[in-house]
């Protein structure tokens, strides 16, 4: 199951995004459950949140792998949503 993970950043957390960067990064290699990552960006190219798509069994592990982030864990997140996804072109 493919799930869109799209996550906004708290304002003024870019500090906390850069702090747990190497974290986040290496539980993403860790887990192997995602497909595609990358930061969302503002006007400035400044990175203000996450849309990461998950190739996992269904909603309830989608959901386990977002709260175990380091990302999430040092509350950078002021918005999480988790949508089924279905990949059409690519």
């Amino acid at each position: 199951m493919l799930i869109a993970l799209i996550a906004r950043d708290r304002p003024g957390a870019l500090q906390t995004r850069l702090d747990n960067r190497t974290a986040h990064l290496a539980y993403i290699e860790d887990t192997g459950a995602v497909a595609q990552a990358g930061p969302l960006l503002d006007q400035e190219g400044n990175m203000v949140g996450s849309l990461v798509i998950l190739d996992v069994e269904d909603m309830a592990a989608g959901q386990a792998w977002a709260d175990s982030d380091p990302y999430a864990k040092a509350d950078l997140f002021e918005t999480v949503d988790l949508i089924t996804w279905k990949k059409v072109i690519g």
